[in-house]
């Protein structure tokens, strides 16, 4: 299963940082972009839900008909920002359960996978988080995610007590340890995400390998550092696309 991040594409789509500047329908269109492109179920972030539960039920609607196979929500006042920035606030529990029971009667039935996550913990501490993932399980939603644990400790408490399965969000240099997959299983954890290992790892080796053209003006001597050009277009289909164009007289 695949996990498409907010952060994500709010950095690659706008450029811009995870504070509530992507719109419902920027978002949607990337979802949508990705699913067409893996054959592999994919969950996306979809933030607030981009307004009150009447947003909320239109984009699950639209998450479904762009094929995707669940979404989180989140109970920050909108506009939200990273779950590792500072500065968070949250909306009352109840507003927030009503949001999910529109992502509920959206789904209609539909095999549509919706995580109820939470910011609470770190502004009204781990027995508020957990009352409120609780209620949001109570009202349909089928994964727990407390956002942000800041220690071992926070991660042993909402294993034990937040309602299975539960989601770990694994960033690098964020605020939650990261902790190998074996332990957070044991842990309580189900559902394990690194949304933005291939992102941090990507925006590094592009900017080191322009900095080696701006500096050296080519690339010679890194070339094992790069996908070869025979690698990439296998990885993107070429040749089933040369295929298709035969069948249909394309020279």
């Amino acid at each position: 299963m695949g996990f498409v991040s907010g952060y994500s594409v709010a950095a690659t789509a706008i450029g811009e940082p995870d504070m509530g500047l992507l719109t419902q329908t920027e978002l949607i269109d990337r979802a949508r972009r990705i699913c067409m492109s893996v054959r592999i179920p994919v969950i996306v972030d979809a933030d607030t839900g981009y307004g009150n539960p009447l947003n909320v039920h239109r984009t699950v609607n639209e998450l479904i008909a762009a094929g995707a196979a669940g979404c989180f929500l989140e109970d920050q006042v909108w506009p939200k920002r990273c779950g590792h920035m500072r500065n968070k606030k949250v909306i009352d529990r109840e507003e927030y359960v009503d949001k999910i029971r529109a992502a509920v009667d959206a789904r209609a039935g539909r095999d549509f996978f919706i995580v109820a996550r939470t910011d609470a913990l770190a502004i009204h501490g781990m027995d508020e988080a957990i009352a409120r993932v609780t209620a949001a399980r109570e009202a349909g939603a089928n994964a727990s995610f407390v956002e942000a644990p800041a220690s071992l400790q926070d991660l042993i408490e909402i294993g034990k007590r937040s309602p299975w399965p539960n989601v770990a969000n694994m960033i690098e240099g964020g605020k939650t340890p990261v902790l190998p997959k074996e332990q957070l299983v044991a842990l309580g954890f189900q559902i394990i995400l690194y949304p933005l290992a291939g992102l941090f790892s990507a925006a590094k080796i592009m900017e080191e390998i322009f900095r080696k053209l701006q500096l050296a003006g080519t690339t010679l001597g890194d070339e094992q550092r790069l996908m070869t050009f025979s690698e990439f277009n296998r990885l993107i289909g070429v040749e089933e696309k040369y295929d298709l164009a035969e069948r249909f007289g394309v020279r």
